[in-house]
């Protein structure tokens, strides 16, 4: 039901080298830039994610708490995940492993400290 998740930068040429080379590994292409937001995704309007410089032209600070979790339907594409953004420069905040019955989780956060997971269950 999610259509789309927005992270902030503060430098949105590396967000988009970043992101081109880590969601691109597993199809998702820019389908929109309007040179502040860029949004990710196979199609347009269905489960996409975006970056982008704060509208109030503030410093892109992220949420505590705050995470976006792709779904990656393998434990083979969540280990890919992980290695792929700690191989562009993100941090690691849990290496692949079970975290509980049926799911299977990789942690790291982007250049700005924005916190992801790829998942999947079973």
């Amino acid at each position: 039901m999610v259509g789309y998740t927005t992270f902030g930068t503060n430098d949105l040429e590396k967000a988009k080298a970043f992101y081109d080379a880590l969601l691109g590994e597993f199809g998702a292409k820019r389908i929109m830039d309007t040179g502040r937001l860029v949004l990710w995704g196979r199609e347009l309007g269905n489960g996409m994610f975006a970056i982008c410089t704060p509208y109030d032209k503030e410093k892109a600070t992220p949420g505590n708490g705050a995470m976006v979790a792709f779904n990656m339907e393998s434990r083979a594409n969540v280990d890919k995940l992980h290695a792929k953004a700690l191989s562009l420069g993100a941090s690691d905040e849990g290496a692949p492993g079970e975290r509980g019955p049926g799911f299977y989780g990789a942690y790291f956060r982007d250049a700005d400290g924005n916190k992801f997971c790829g998942f999947c269950m079973g």
